[in-house]
């Protein structure tokens, strides 16, 4: 069978269509700690403060934020999408941490409001965490 230009140029159209559908994966906005499992303990969220997460495009400021108190920054860090895998890399920690600028390698879900997070920290720890976007 011989590919002629039309049948290209048709290809290439389609592509351009299909290709124009897609979004790119941000997590933009704020999101919510609502519990998590580590090392396959189960831990719910703190009832006594929230933590929260505000995403731009390329990087997030974490706050833990209690009511009478101004918000107070824990982390700040980037992240970027790899298929189905979240880098996430802490660049800023208010208390001692061992994974500054040491990128994270997340497996990554976002359904309806939920993003879940699951992966292997460098201590060994085996995480999943749970964070509900708010805003």
């Amino acid at each position: 069978m011989k590919i002629n230009s039309i049948h290209v140029l048709g290809l290439a159209v389609l592509f351009i269509i299909v290709s124009s559908f897609q979004t790119k994966t941000t997590l933009k906005g704020t999101w919510e700690f609502a519990g998590g499992i580590y090392n396959g303990k189960k831990e719910g969220a703190p009832a006594e403060y929230a933590l929260h997460r505000i995403y731009d495009a390329a990087h997030y400021d974490a706050f833990a934020i209690e009511k009478g108190y101004k918000p107070e920054k824990y982390e700040a860090g980037d992240y970027a999408f790899n298929g189905d895998t979240c880098v996430d890399t802490e660049t800023f920690s208010s208390q001692a941490s061992k994974i500054i600028n040491i990128p994270i390698h997340y497996l990554y879900t976002l359904k309806n409001d939920t993003l879940t997070l699951s992966g292997k920290l460098p201590t060994g720890m085996i995480v999943e965490e749970y964070w509900k976007r708010i805003k």
